[in-house]
């Protein structure tokens, strides 16, 4: 995939943090050598987050954003205040950009024991270097730039590239238990929710993955499925399906042929799976008049027959044979207080990056509110979930 084409998903998140006027959106642009943020001397010109999808040498491709001042006032200035808030759930390098002649204040020891709490790699930048007397040298934490002045821009790129995690940290989709010329079918539906033209990201996702293998790659759809096996001469490793047509697809395939979904596999991937596996089976625990949060990472357009909004709902009542109420949540709108929910089921993640789900999970876990996601909760009800899991043993030993 080229880097100009990686998913925002799967791109390094660098977040620019600081007060109004510290300099912000100008060292952005110095590091990005681009006019991605309005700059001016007036307090609080940037009011939302500015992201930019770019390479950034030496660490590749990279989400720069670029926040408002963490000290904005007023009414709009809190609103302003929580949206770089909700930047940090997703910032996997964050610089606090200080000005240099001035000390630091609440506002940015703030900041470090957010970044500290959060686990954060951070930096801070000493902005307006240019207007001391004598430049202090730099250390492991801290570098004094000049974004007027262009001075130490290269270092500071070095040095956020020296907090980017490791690409041995990642786990693969599904290219971790599938090898060289084993035979993979996908089975991806074309409904009325499929975009036109294209596959959606953890189909194309997988494909590249298992392609990366060597493996021997087959895409059907699910109506093709039982002739496609009929088909071949040897006995495919492994069938991955989208999780809408789970029931259907766990039927045409047999028992001895392994089965499992993108989602899961995608919720592997973002360190949602454990929790998912763990939550699937309080669906048979709702009772009447329990709220269930159902929430998408993304903002796609919603068609009638919406798995997320009408599917999922309808799966859950059959199911537990109770009357649920429902709320839903897509994009950055994730509530932090989870306490007025029984559950929480998400999708499998593709457009989030892994630190964002990673904080969702975190804050349901940390109020005992069970969460769990699409794919995992659809092979739940459909009696299946054991089976989904068998390429992925040390889940299946989390069902109770």
């Amino acid at each position: 995939m080229s880097l100009t084409n990686t998913p925002l998903a799967n791109r390094i998140h660098i977040a620019f943090f600081g007060k109004r006027n510290a300099g912000k959106s100008t060292l952005v642009n110095a590091v990005t050598n681009q006019e991605i943020s309005v700059v001016s001397d007036v307090k609080g010109t940037t009011t939302d987050p500015v992201y930019k999808s770019m390479e950034l040498l030496p660490l590749g491709p990279v989400a720069i954003i670029d926040t408002p001042g963490y000290d904005d006032e007023g009414e709009l200035g809190a609103l302003r205040v929580n949206k770089t808030k909700q930047v940090l759930n997703k910032t996997d390098i964050a610089v606090l950009v200080v000005d240099a002649t001035e000390d630091l204040t609440k506002y940015e020891e703030n900041m470090i024991n957010l970044f500290k709490d959060k686990n954060i790699n951070y930096l801070i930048a000493y902005n307006k270097c240019d207007l001391l007397n004598k430049i202090p040298d730099s250390n492991e934490k801290n570098i004094y730039v000049s974004a007027d002045k262009k001075i130490n821009i290269d270092l500071l790129k070095e040095k956020i590239g020296s907090l980017a995690p490791k690409d041995s940290d990642t786990i693969r989709i599904a290219g971790d238990f599938i090898k060289n010329d084993d035979v993979v079918i996908l089975v991806t539906p074309i409904d009325e929710a499929a975009p036109k033209g294209r596959m959606i990201l953890p189909q194309q996702q997988t494909i590249r993955d298992a392609l990366d293998s060597n493996a021997i790659c087959i895409t059907v759809q699910e109506t093709e499925l039982e002739k496609t096996l009929k088909m071949l001469n040897c006995k495919p490793k492994l069938v991955i399906t989208d999780s809408q047509v789970f029931g259907k697809v766990s039927k045409i395939v047999p028992d001895d042929i392994l089965l499992t979904s993108f989602s899961i596999l995608v919720a592997r991937t973002k360190g949602l799976l454990e929790s998912a596996v763990k939550g699937a089976s309080y669906i048979d625990k709702l009772k009447d008049n329990d709220t269930v949060l159902i929430s998408e990472g993304c903002t796609h357009h919603r068609q009638c027959n919406d798995i997320g909004t009408v599917k999922l709902p309808k799966l859950i009542e059959i199911r537990c044979g109770k009357k649920i109420n429902f709320e839903f949540s897509s994009g950055t709108q994730f509530p932090e207080e989870l306490s007025k929910y029984a559950l929480v089921i998400h999708c499998g993640g593709c457009m989030l990056n892994e630190r964002e789900i990673k904080y969702r999970v975190k804050c349901a876990n940390d109020q005992n509110i069970p969460i769990t996601n699409y794919g995992t909760a659809i092979a739940y009800m459909n009696n299946i979930l054991k089976r989904s899991l068998e390429i992925l043993p040390e889940y299946q030993k989390l069902l109770v």
